[in-house]
């Protein structure tokens, strides 16, 4: 992994126009189920949720559906914990697997 810079700063976008492009995938991401060594789940809270989609473009699977509200697909989310970081209204957390 490279090493940050001091002045790097995290990439935040203002609006869905300024994101670049999200990659085609080749449907193997859909087809096979990949979340069963999750530890920690995300979980949306609706009501901090302002549909800015993030979540959506930052997921590495894509198991967050670009819909209103967004909704996680647990049978394909690692529980990477991308979306989470992402989120710049505090909309997701994780909760340990099971609950």
């Amino acid at each position: 992994m490279a090493k940050k810079t001091e002045d790097e700063k995290p990439i935040r976008f203002q609006s869905r126009g300024e994101m670049p492009p999200m990659p085609a995938s080749s449907g193997t991401m859909r087809t096979n189920k990949t979340a069963s060594w999750r530890s920690l789940r995300p979980v949306i809270i609706e009501e901090k949720c302002k549909r800015c989609m993030l979540c959506w473009k930052f997921c590495p699977e894509p198991s967050i559906s670009p819909t209103d509200p967004p909704i996680i697909d647990y049978d394909f989310c690692k529980g990477c914990g991308i979306c989470i970081v992402e989120c710049p209204f505090d909309a997701i957390i994780s909760e340990p697997e099971g609950r």
